[in-house]
């Protein structure tokens, strides 16, 4: 089992796509739910609306599960196999469940599938927020704030994780191919090319607009995007896109 996670607006749904064309990995498609995401095709664990939805479920203490969780039980793990099975095609080596939520949750999921991976997407924060703003009707703060506050849990979960890898988004953008490889070997899979065209949009002329991300991340927050490469002024990248490429363990 792979589990993909990784705030809204951060590349999960390219990352699944990427993933699950894969002719030995099966992933969720023509599902009817939103983005194909596996929160919205069970009965076992509220979806990340029931806390607010994105830009805000990371703030509800509630949305975020480990393996402490009174739902971790044999029977939570059989009913997730049975409802995400009619999804999948059992006969792949690889089965592949993609839920935003998942970045605070892999404890939780570990707990109740020993051996799973983990892979993460991370995207800079101004590029969430303002991608995440333009549907989602919140203000610029309270969206990176999210950000800031989910990742902070993320980091923190890692130490409890056996098999996980994360990249960001800038880096998958530039370098698809080489990053591909990456999770490929990750995996335990032969590797292909993107079955895709991927497009760089990296363009962060919209961040000088932006007070709130100077404002915001000082400190112990400019901390926490530094370990992802990030960083509140120009050039926002303290470690430019494609240089990255994926931190595993």
């Amino acid at each position: 089992l792979i589990f993909v996670g990784g705030l809204h607006k951060s590349g999960t749904s390219l990352t699944h796509r990427l993933l699950r064309a894969h002719p030995a990995a099966s992933g969720f498609a023509n599902t009817g739910a939103p983005e194909d995401e596996g929160q919205h095709l069970q009965n076992v664990y509220p979806a990340a609306k029931v806390y607010g939805g994105p830009g805000r479920f990371a703030f509800d203490e509630r949305a975020h599960l480990t393996e402490r969780s009174a739902l971790v039980s044999t029977a939570t793990r059989t009913a997730l196999l049975n409802d995400w099975a009619r999804y999948w095609d059992l006969a792949k080596d690889v089965l592949i469940e993609k839920s935003p939520p998942n970045l605070i949750r892999g404890r939780f999921l570990q707990a109740l599938f020993p051996g799973a991976k983990f892979i993460f997407i991370v995207r800079h924060p101004a590029s969430v927020a303002l991608a995440t703003r333009k549907w989602s009707g919140q203000q610029e703060t309270e969206l990176m704030l999210h950000w800031l506050v989910a990742h902070d849990i993320f980091l923190n979960d890692l130490a409890h994780l056996e098999h996980w890898t994360w990249l960001r988004y800038e880096d998958l953008v530039t370098k698809p191919n080489a990053l591909l490889c990456a999770l490929w070997d990750f995996i335990g899979l032969p590797p292909i090319s993107a079955g895709e065209p991927i497009a760089a949009s990296l363009d962060t002329s919209s961040f000088a607009a932006s007070s709130e991300l100077t404002r915001l991340f000082r400190g112990d927050a400019a901390a926490v995007m530094k370990q992802f490469g990030y960083q509140s002024e120009p050039p926002y990248f303290c470690l430019p896109p494609g240089e990255v490429g994926i931190v595993t363990k």
